[in-house]
């Protein structure tokens, strides 16, 4: 587990108060403020339920994903497109690097200058996922 949630800074209550950090013992929390009372949320929760998501729609979008990934690479052979399918079919093992390791500041600070949010009830459960690059409720 890391040492520090995941998405630290990307992690807003519903009011749009940004979700403090904290450690209860040794599970790291998300401190919520919603109705002026602090709670305080084990992040591996949030997390893995925004990794879930995100998983998701990297599944629903595979091929884009793994051609686009490709064209960054600026690569287009037989080898270095096996590597990326296999790194799209083993995420799950991917992702678990990933909690273990961090997120650099750097990425977080990134995303969210890219208008990456994470929005979060008291309880922990995810209202909505806003990401760079998508259309806003308000947009048609």
């Amino acid at each position: 587990m890391a040492g520090q949630p995941l998405f630290a800074g990307l992690v807003f209550s519903g009011d749009g108060l940004p979700a403090g950090t904290a450690p209860v013992g040794a599970e790291p929390q998300y401190v919520v403020v919603e109705d002026g009372f602090n709670w305080h949320v084990p992040s591996a929760s949030i997390d893995r339920a925004v990794l879930g998501a995100l998983r998701e729609q990297i599944l629903e979008h595979k091929d884009l994903v793994g051609n686009s990934t490709l064209q960054l690479l600026g690569k287009d052979d037989l080898f270095t497109k096996a590597m990326v399918d296999s790194s799209l079919r083993n995420l799950d093992q991917h992702f678990e690097q990933l909690l273990a390791a961090g997120l650099p500041p750097a990425a977080r600070q990134w995303l969210g200058m890219l208008g990456f949010r994470i929005v979060v009830n008291h309880r922990g459960e995810i209202l909505r996922i806003d990401q760079p690059g998508e259309a806003g409720p308000d947009s048609e």
